[in-house]
């Protein structure tokens, strides 16, 4: 498979300023009361982040619900299949835990990406959406252009 799928070249804008394109991808598991330790447990994975319901980071208001989070540690620069694939690799094997969480707790994936350049896309190859269709979760990307 062509590593370069969805990633433009790194070059310049007219500025003369570096291009950059950064992705990423995530679990995302939010409720009411979860067990952060039963959830790492049942998963095989250390969060990369969890809050607590009524946690405040910094100024922004409390949040409303818990959340364990896991993202892969893989480079921004990777195109965005790679970091759904590693995602997908750790998350497969417990399809069955997460789909019974799925009806108490709200299971979902952020993705991610990020870049200067206003005119680029994404592509994302079809054998990186099985998690889609598997979790019955919806793709969704978070674009932001700087």
């Amino acid at each position: 498979m062509d590593d370069s799928v969805g990633t433009p070249p790194n070059e310049a804008d007219n500025d003369g300023e570096a291009l950059y394109f950064a992705y990423d991808a995530c679990v995302r598991i939010f409720g009411e009361h979860l067990n952060i330790e039963e959830i790492s447990a049942a998963l095989k994975l250390q969060p990369t982040q969890t809050h607590r319901k009524g946690e405040r980071q910094g100024k922004m208001r409390p949040y409303e619900q818990d959340m364990w989070l896991f993202q892969p540690p893989m480079e921004e620069s990777e195109p965005l299949h790679k970091h759904i694939d590693a995602l997908w690799l750790a998350l497969k094997p417990h399809k069955r835990y997460l789909l019974e969480l799925k009806k108490s707790v709200t299971v979902d994936v952020f993705l991610g990406y990020r870049s200067n350049c206003d005119h680029a896309g994404v592509e994302v190859p079809h054998r990186s959406l099985e998690m889609f269709v598997e979790l019955g979760i919806p793709f969704g990307l978070s674009i932001i252009v700087a």
